[in-house]
């Protein structure tokens, strides 16, 4: 468990240093860049207030706009949301949007465990968590980000067998979003959920599970009228035993005595008191 934290712990502190590299990038544009960002300003100061209209932007409150600046990202990270400034020529922006999005895993044809093929489909939703490691680190991380859930939906799927797959649902669910979640990482993509929308199986293996159910069903039912069976015939036998005991009444005396001997040789902690049935007869005529 502390390795696993310390693991994660170095993740993150990786994260931060390489976004705090790219946001101080700034800085390292050299004499000749400076002498261009020189030459902007000077050219938004002649050309005002027409100027104002091209260095004003604004990005909306679930965007963030990244800046660059003579193509490295300027100091300070994402921008927004609201207004901010740009200078002409020398500076561009990306914006990136920040909301939560959805997107549909196409269904993935996935060899079990147990050598079944299932075709499987889910729902994936995530969000941009840093704008800055968004842009630089990856080309487009929403198709990323696809292409990766669906190979993500095969390996997971693939160590296990039909039964959990069809029963585990929510358990493959959360592995499938630990896996994106740190893989995306890099990314500055946050998965926050994933889940498992339908399991098809092959026709000629829903028809194999259909007549195993239909089979099961019959034989329930054959168990149910071979106990009713059972239970009929053993009433006629008592019927039968209790007209012979009624013919003699010493016949009752001895089953009671070879019953006694049944319980004794079980060596509970039973104890019987033996009491004359003639006893009681005379205690019900009062």
């Amino acid at each position: 468990m502390d390795t696993d934290n310390e693991e994660v712990a170095m993740k993150k502190s990786r994260r931060r240093d390489r976004q705090s590299a790219l946001e101080n990038s700034d800085s390292d544009i050299g004499l000749c860049g400076w002498v261009l960002v020189a030459f902007s300003i000077l050219l938004m100061l002649l050309t005002l207030p027409i100027s104002v209209w091209m260095c004003i932007k604004i990005v909306k409150e679930y965007e963030r706009a990244i800046i660059f600046r003579l193509g490295r990202i300027l100091r300070g990270g994402a921008k927004g949301p609201g207004l901010f400034f740009i200078l002409p020529c020398t500076d561009s922006f990306i914006n990136v949007d920040m909301r939560t999005i959805t997107f549909d895993i196409p269904p993935q044809e996935v060899l079990t465990k147990d050598s079944v093929t299932v075709s499987v489909d889910g729902v994936v939703y995530y969000r941009v968590q840093n704008a800055t490691l968004a842009v630089a680190n990856i080309t487009n991380a929403d198709a990323a980000t696809r292409l990766l859930a669906q190979t993500t939906l095969r390996n997971v799927l693939g160590t296990k067998n039909l039964a959990e797959i069809l029963s585990d649902r929510e358990e493959i669910a959360h592995n499938m979003q630990a896996t994106l979640d740190d893989a995306t990482d890099d990314w500055g993509i946050k998965v926050e959920r994933v889940e498992i929308k339908d399991v098809k199986l092959p026709l000629q293996l829903q028809r194999a599970m259909a007549a195993e159910a239909e089979a099961s069903r019959r034989l329930l039912k054959r168990l149910s009228v071979i106990a009713a069976e059972g239970e009929m015939n053993a009433s006629r036998a008592l019927k039968e035993a209790s007209l012979v005991i009624a013919e003699s009444p010493s016949g009752l005396q001895l089953r009671y005595l070879q019953t006694l001997s049944t319980i004794a040789a079980e060596k509970n902690s039973t104890i019987i008191f033996p009491l004359p049935l003639e006893m009681m007869q005379g205690f019900i005529k009062r």
